[in-house]
């Protein structure tokens, strides 16, 4: 069910960016990546918030959970802080973004705190998508619309975050970002096959 829950949610999203209409150009780019973004910062945020506050309310340790959870969704925004630097959208796509936090947090939340395991097992395989749209936009940048990506310098702030060398260029930076996912959609997948009370097997800053 979490797979096909992913899929229906990749058609809308797919829909919604142009993706699957004309020729992808570097505004649809960039569009894709920064709504895409606000999307995936989402499940580790409330994730991390349900547990923190279960472990308050019980008194018991959160078993390690909650810093993986937090350091997942803090990368997140930090992909769409960089992706920011290449444009800022306008008041309708802000708009948009604004109406489908509302729904995703909201459901996403009662979703968590009547199945985690469900949860993870579906956020593990969004991660799959995300890595499957930078591996596409990869491809793109070496034989596409967004080739000049190659030699475009990565944004100061890609830079520091990942402490990338001086001269890295936005592929550079896109490889990172897609590193990054695919570490994300390992974590949940195991995530999903724990028990809640399990310790967490990925230490701090991994």
């Amino acid at each position: 069910m979490a797979y096909y829950s992913v899929q229906a949610m990749r058609t809308g999203f797919d829909v919604f960016s142009g993706y699957k209409f004309g020729k992808m150009t570097e505004g649809k780019w960039i569009k894709r990546i920064i709504f895409l973004e606000t999307v995936a910062g989402v499940p580790g945020m409330v994730a991390a918030m349900v547990r923190h506050l279960n472990s308050l309310r019980k008194m018991k340790t959160d078993h390690g959970w909650i810093h993986t959870l937090l350091e997942e969704a803090e990368n997140e925004r930090m992909h769409l802080m960089v992706a920011l630097q290449l444009r800022q959208p306008g008041a309708l796509f802000r708009g948009a973004v604004l109406f489908a936090q509302g729904i995703f947090v909201n459901v996403f939340s009662i979703a968590y705190l009547i199945s985690p395991h469900f949860c993870h097992r579906f956020v593990g395989y969004l991660e799959e998508e995300a890595v499957k749209t930078y591996s596409k936009c990869l491809q793109h940048i070496d034989h596409g619309c967004i080739s000049h990506w190659q030699t475009q310098k990565a944004p100061d702030i890609a830079v520091s975050y990942w402490k990338m060398a001086p001269n890295s260029t936005l592929k550079d930076v896109i490889l990172m970002i897609r590193a990054d996912e695919a570490h994300h959609r390992e974590v949940n997948h195991d995530f999903s096959e724990l028990k809640t009370d399990e310790d967490n097997p990925y230490m701090p800053g991994k």
